[in-house]
């Protein structure tokens, strides 16, 4: 990697196991992209500048292939049902055709198995499609199929389809200016909600107005068959390629989790800063809610509760994940977290991290890092996430 203090973002894939091939492979190759195995996908790490990938994504427009995302329908009359047991938010929230919901789906211990984004897809509310992660594919199949059993639904997922992100503040624009055809829908669509395109650009388009940059844009699902030449066209109409590291310098910037990182399944949703994605106004007994309200309440009882929160270093140095956060150093109330992403954040030119501490910590603690492992340990500045959104730093210096 270079250019950059990002974390390693790659994954070390079975070595039996060639990496598989996004339809945008050979538009990375053309753009001279640094292919790197991700989740088990070659994807780009970059395509020349980490860096110049960033600010072009803050400051204009960008696009990432997110074709490795896994896209699943799933149709039938007990549909919303099988949501509102599968997911810890509430479907009942999507009151109309292509509005997203971000959730997650957690396991009967309430930790998290993924997060994700459904849409409603049909006003009948007997269609809705799914993007999950990746890296949780297999687990994430299986508890869907786990959790329909009695249901009447039928999953389905879709690996033919292709998925762009394009980001920015000038991201619609340019967008619109690629595909004039779409510049009413574009200008029509509001955040977190999708729209078909199937009218304009034919069977298997939908644009939604999502992202993981903490800018405004689009997510752009086509068939397979279409993506190159779809890619080709943003590239001439000034939207610049980037690559994974610029996505992950993006999203910590933006507070957003990065699977197995900042979540995984033995955390609970109240630990990673997605408390306010849980429905638990209602008695709907959605799978790992008795644990989840079980364990919050005895963790405060104990004083165990953790939360997450930002850390801005603004001497030298790199914050890392894995490294320990210790706060009020020697004292009696000395109490430790951990960094779960910790990066050198391009915008605020100093180096940031997600961690995850004890809810007791307050603006009055002391909190330090040792960056070396050597006992020397430098201050952190502990803040509310997110650190940058649409371009703008969001605390006081």
């Amino acid at each position: 990697m270079t250019d950059t203090h990002s974390q390693d973002i790659t994954s070390q894939n079975d070595q039996s196991q060639a990496p598989q091939r996004t339809p945008f492979y050979q538009s990375h190759i053309d753009s001279d992209g640094k292919l790197v195995d991700f989740s088990g996908w070659e994807l780009p790490i970059h395509y020349g500048s980490q860096i110049e990938e960033h600010e072009a994504v803050r400051t204009d427009a960008g696009m990432f292939d997110v074709s490795h995302m896994v896209v699943t329908d799933i149709k039938g009359a007990d549909t919303k049902a099988w949501l509102q047991k599968l997911l810890a938010n509430d479907v009942n929230k999507l009151t109309t055709t292509g509005k997203a919901l971000y959730s997650g789906m957690l396991n009967e211990q309430g930790g998290v198995i993924d997060d994700l984004i459904v849409y409603l897809m049909n006003a009948e509310e007997t269609e809705y499609r799914i993007v999950s992660n990746a890296a949780t594919r297999d687990k994430d199949l299986a508890q869907f199929n786990k959790v329909a059993e009695g249901f009447d639904i039928t999953i389905t997922e879709r690996p033919e389809l292709a998925m762009l992100a394009v980001q920015g503040p000038n991201a619609i624009a340019k967008l619109a200016q690629a595909k004039p055809s779409w510049a009413d829908t574009l200008a029509a669509l509001k955040p977190f909600v999708g729209a078909d395109l199937t009218d304009i650009e034919g069977t298997d388009w939908f644009v939604a107005r999502t992202g993981y940059t903490g800018e405004d844009g689009v997510e752009v699902i086509m068939h397979a068959d279409d993506a190159p030449a779809f890619f080709e066209q943003l590239k001439a109409n000034g939207i610049k390629p980037a690559g994974l590291g610029a996505r992950d310098t993006l999203r910590m910037e933006a507070g957003m989790n990065l699977y197995g990182h900042d979540m995984d399944e033995t955390i609970s949703p109240y630990e990673c800063n997605m408390g306010w994605t849980l429905a638990l106004k209602d008695d709907r007994a959605f799978v790992g809610r008795e644990a989840l309200v079980s364990k919050r309440k005895q963790s405060k009882e104990d004083n165990t509760a953790m939360k997450q929160v930002g850390l801005l270093l603004t001497t030298r140095g790199v914050l890392r994940e894995g490294m320990t956060v210790t706060i009020n150093q020697g004292t009696d109330n000395e109490q430790t977290g951990i960094i779960t992403s910790g990066t050198f954040s391009p915008s605020l030119k100093n180096s940031i991290a997600i961690a995850r501490v004890p809810t007791s910590l307050s603006e009055d603690d002391s909190v330090q890092v040792d960056l070396r492992g050597k006992g020397k340990f430098v201050d952190v500045r502990v803040l509310k996430l997110p650190f940058v959104r649409n371009g703008k730093q969001q605390f006081d210096s």
